[in-house]
């Protein structure tokens, strides 16, 4: 009798270790990547949801600071209490001595909105040396700022002050419709003639009247017209100039010999003729409705000590500054059923946690910018020639993190320097081998590159294989492929094409 093995169900218990990412973490893993905008926005729309979390407005609140070292390795910075005040869960100041069973349905402040006048916090925008009376207002219609009109807006005022005719209106109305972003059209002009039922020359009539409407250039169909439009505006549209932009494709390729046959000119005229084409636009609509450039606002602020080393700072600007209002909390939590007071523990368990996730976000930007500062102290003293080779992996061994957690903290943050605001991804660069042995950054060698082409003369113009010997030269190990890849990185024409535009000028 043979005894088969048992097939059905069972209970075994196992014992294993897995890591659950529970939602708040995963929140807080992305403040961590977040910018300071992104951070901004998330931060507003917590406190437009949760009724228990108010900025902190104090004047006394500091942002979190730490020294940075000169030459020796640092500790990871953990800030003092007083300098992460920005953010804490303490009892709001102003009423923190208030009795908690108090009653305040008869209450009032005088002075307050109830007793009749604009209390402070009625119009948050009214600030310290705001005037509350609006007769006074001493604001000319100058301090009024514009709204600016949109291109089509401005061509279509011109197309009403420029054609009396009803169906000129419409066919410009119609150029006006079918314009893309750079201010070229978008449709065929016998398209158009024929969608409108109208003839092709009177299209092409409107269309050569529009084009030297403002921005002059606009309503052409290629980059040809776009920049005879431009030029015939300033009288300078000649037959050599004409001859020039029938050939755009020697000037692309450089061919400056062949140009100066054609258009018969010599060396001085044609170098002339071509800083003036650079001078025009050709996408005169494109920058039109662009909007306005945001200037970058540093996350970290770094600033000589007086020891001779760095001191390292949040900027307070981009920063959060959060409190959670313990008192409100008690105030309504004794007088709530179950599903409020649910509710408003959750609440108050949700800005706690952003409390504690800002606070730590704050301490691991300060410490991984201070490893990061520590690494690249030549660049900071003397310039690029002196950026080290820097990886995620060296910052995360000396501050005993991931490499993925220095990867999210430094995405989308930038530092501002003695030399210039940078991102923080710009101290990271590949290692370059040296023929002793030292290994070199690779944005430093690409700064070399561009300098040794900036000093070349007309008439000893480096090839690439020259640049690789003047680099072995200096120490640096370098394959002619890789100066090839960063000259064209630094949009730098060959050496055959940087000959001939240095010839022909």
């Amino acid at each position: 009798m043979s005894i088969g093995a048992k097939i059905g169900p069972r209970l075994v218990m196992r014992q294993s270790q897995s890591l659950v990412m529970t939602p708040q973490l995963r929140q807080a893993i992305k403040l961590l990547h977040y910018s300071n905008l992104e951070l901004a926005g998330f931060v507003q729309e917590e406190l437009d949801r949760n009724p228990l979390l108010e900025r902190d407005e104090r004047p006394d609140a500091h942002p979190t600071e730490a020294p940075a070292a000169d030459q020796e390795p640092v500790a990871a910075p953990v800030a003092n209490t007083d300098s992460l005040s920005f953010i804490s869960s303490d009892v709001m100041p102003s009423a923190a001595t208030a009795p908690l069973d108090g009653d305040y349905s008869n209450s009032y402040d005088v002075g307050g909105v109830a007793d009749g006048s604009l209390g402070t916090n009625l119009f948050s925008g009214i600030g310290r040396g705001a005037n509350h009376s609006f007769e006074a207002d001493g604001r000319g219609i100058d301090d009024l700022a514009e709204n600016p009109a949109s291109l089509r807006d401005h061509l279509a005022q011109q197309v009403r002050l420029g054609f009396a005719d009803l169906q000129d209106r419409l066919i410009g109305a119609h150029l006006i419709a079918v314009l893309d972003p750079a201010g070229r059209l978008a449709a065929v002009p016998g398209d158009i003639a024929l969608a409108l039922g109208t003839s092709l020359e009177r299209v092409e009539a409107v269309r050569a009247r529009m084009m030297r409407f403002d921005p002059c250039g606009i309503f052409a169909c290629d980059l040809r017209e776009c920049l005879a439009a431009q030029l015939a505006e300033k009288n300078r549209l000649d037959p050599a100039m004409a001859t020039l932009l029938d050939n755009l494709e020697l000037l692309a390729r450089r061919d400056l010999r062949r140009l100066m046959a054609l258009c018969g000119v010599d060396a001085e005229d044609m170098a002339e003729m071509i800083a003036e084409i650079r001078r025009l636009d050709p996408k005169p609509g494109a920058s039109y409705d662009a909007p306005p450039i945001r200037p970058l606002v540093p996350d970290v602020l770094l600033r000589p000590a007086s020891d001779g080393g760095w001191h390292l700072e949040l900027n307070p600007e981009t920063l959060p500054r959060l409190l959670v209002n313990q008192v409100f909390h008690a105030r309504i939590a004794a007088n709530i059923g179950r599903e409020e007071r649910g509710f408003l523990s959750e609440q108050l368990q949700t800005a706690n946690w952003l409390v504690k996730s800002l606070r730590q976000r704050a301490e691991t930007i300060l410490k991984v910018t201070t490893e990061v500062v520590r690494q690249q102290d030549g660049f900071l003293r003397h310039g690029v020639t002196h950026l080290r080779p820097l990886t995620l992996r060296d910052v995360a061994d000396a501050v005993e993190m991931h490499e993925s957690t220095i990867s999210r903290v430094t995405a989308n943050k930038s530092i501002a320097t003695p030399r210039g605001v940078f991102e923080l991804k710009f101290f990271f660069t590949t290692a370059i081998a040296g023929t002793d042995g030292e290994t070199f950054s690779a944005e430093a060698v690409r700064h070399r590159i561009r300098t040794l082409i900036g000093a070349e003369q007309p008439g000893d113009i480096l090839s690439d294989d020259a640049i690789v010997a003047a680099l072995r030269k200096e120490g640096v190990d370098i394959a002619r492929r890789t100066v090839a890849k960063y000259r064209e990185t630094l949009h730098i024409p060959s050496s055959m094409q940087r000959k001939k535009e240095k010839t022909a000028a």
